[in-house]
């Protein structure tokens, strides 16, 4: 999606706020944001994995706002410049807020030899706001100075998409760059497309719908779901499971689809946190959705063999932290790299 010379990466509409200015981001379509769960419409408009891309020719003004009612009432910007991390944060709150800024002179001055290899171009300017606990909603209200999208050949070749629950989107990262679906687009030299969707990833089939239906990714994840243990059944979790991963890997036969099962949490390590070993049961039925699929481009990874130990962990012994995330993206990327190989 572009506007204003800027390339709105994982938004998928923008709309009006009543009340205020500005414009929502937000991560899926409206006609399919609307047909998901409750808890998973709200999600979608929080900004997991969104960013603002331009090239600025001189200084660049954005001018964003974080829309209060959601969990977080800010958003941190980061500034990124390609791959390379910016000295720029700026705490985004209710009010318009604006961001200013301007390629340094160092990556001005690279030499082409130092910038051949990278997947971005380090003169793509990306904005991209996260908070703890995952920002707020966020609203954009315009650009000031003279920019343009960048190009295919300054952005990756690849895209990854990811989807699955408030690990995924990123809950206790501390930035977007942290999060292990961040973490595993990096070292696949891949675009990261997040959807994660906090204590919500229930495989509605409007999710399933939009996913199979997009044509903008190389291979994807689908991690599920702890969200799901306790408040639906095996068998209904069987279910759902089968009709999302029969849907995308239908719809994109050419393309890895990758079921990750439940990740190591509390449930598997706490003497009195799951007694009747439910965490172990959706693995076992995931495990024979994929053992039973006619679509050849299905694979199974096991969630507790990406983090095989708690640590690095937070302390609810669900959420992983940075650590914990970034032993999960070098483990993923691994796998995932060995599949795009064959």
């Amino acid at each position: 999606m572009y506007d204003d010379g800027v390339q709105f990466h994982n938004v998928g509409d923008v709309r009006s706020i009543e009340g205020r200015d500005g414009e929502l981001l937000q991560r899926v379509p409206e006609a399919v944001r609307t047909e998901l769960n409750d808890g998973a419409q709200s999600r979608m408009r929080h900004p997991a994995g969104v960013e603002l891309r331009f090239v600025p020719d001189g200084s660049a003004t954005v001018t964003l706002s974080t829309v209060p009612g959601g969990s977080a009432g800010e958003n941190t910007v980061r500034v990124f410049w390609g791959p390379i991390q910016g000295s720029t944060e700026v705490v985004v709150g209710s009010e318009p807020t604006a961001i200013e800024v301007s390629l340094p002179e160092t990556l001005a001055d690279l030499e082409p030899s130092a910038v051949e290899d990278l997947a971005f171009d380090p003169r793509v300017c990306r904005l991209r706001p996260s908070g703890e606990h995952r920002g707020g909603p966020i609203a954009y209200h315009g650009l000031e100075g003279d920019v343009r999208p960048p190009r295919e050949d300054e952005l990756p070749d690849r895209r990854y998409l990811a989807y699955g629950t408030s690990i995924t989107e990123g809950e206790m990262a501390l930035g977007e760059h942290l999060t292990y679906v961040s973490q595993t687009a990096r070292r696949l030299d891949a675009d990261p497309i997040n959807l994660g969707s906090c204590g919500t990833a229930y495989c509605d089939a409007a999710m399933a719908d939009h996913i199979a239906e997009r044509d903008d990714w190389d291979i994807a994840t689908l991690a599920i779901s702890v969200n799901m243990v306790g408040s639906f059944s095996p068998e209904e979790f069987r279910d759902r499971a089968e009709r999302l991963i029969d849907r995308v890997a239908s719809a994109h036969p050419e393309n890895p689809v990758v079921a990750v099962t439940i990740f190591r949490n509390s449930r598997d390590v706490c003497r009195r946190a799951d007694p009747e070993g439910l965490c172990e049961q959706f693995r076992a039925e995931l495990r024979e959705v994929v053992a039973e699929t006619p679509h050849e481009n299905v694979s199974l990874l096991e969630g507790p063999d990406l983090l095989p130990t708690i640590d690095g962990l937070t302390a609810d012994l669900v959420h992983p932290g940075d650590n914990a995330m970034i032993t999960m993206g070098e483990t993923l990327a691994t796998e995932l790299e060995s599949l795009l190989a064959d």
